[in-house]
């Protein structure tokens, strides 16, 4: 979904998050200081990686227990490619962050990917299923969202 891409354009260096055209290749949560004073954590996907279900459910209760235990959590980034818009698998994200009450910040990545039309209708779509919440189209070859990504960021920490 591009998680390592969207850190990369954050930080303003291509070289802080290791980027694969293969989704699945970040396995461990990775950690990344950003800006001095913001500590990302770069989680496993969960969508389209090819890999056995055991390790797809190892990777869930790794990052089910992450989000759980980390009392500093100030914002979790949900990220959908916009050319798909909701599977599955994030409406079942999206329901589990929204049970245990955790913040978070939907990002439509890959915006550059799509047409003028294809992209208003893929963002409405997206935008149905979260009424009232926040939604950051996003596209790491532009840079697109990411004043507004880091606005939500400095954000929730304020709270």
């Amino acid at each position: 979904m591009g998680k390592s891409s969207l850190l990369n354009c954050l930080a303003g260096s291509k070289k802080l998050a290791f980027t694969s055209s293969q989704p699945g290749r970040t396995q461990s949560i990775n950690f990344f200081r950003i800006g001095g004073e913001f500590l990302f954590a770069d989680l496993p996907g969960y969508g389209f990686a090819k890999v056995p279900l055991e390790i797809k459910n190892a990777w869930q209760a790794m990052v089910e227990t992450y989000l759980l235990r980390r009392e500093t959590l100030g914002l979790c980034v949900l990220l959908l490619d916009s050319r798909r818009g909701w599977m599955e698998h994030d409406r079942n994200l999206r329901e589990w962050l929204d049970h245990h009450q955790k913040r978070y910040l939907v990002v439509a990545t890959k915006t550059d990917k799509l047409n003028q039309s294809e992209l208003h209708h893929g963002l409405a779509a997206i935008r149905k299923e979260i009424p009232g919440g926040a939604l950051v189209p996003f596209s790491a070859v532009t840079g697109q969202g990411a004043r507004e990504i880091w606005q939500a960021i400095k954000n929730s920490t304020n709270r």
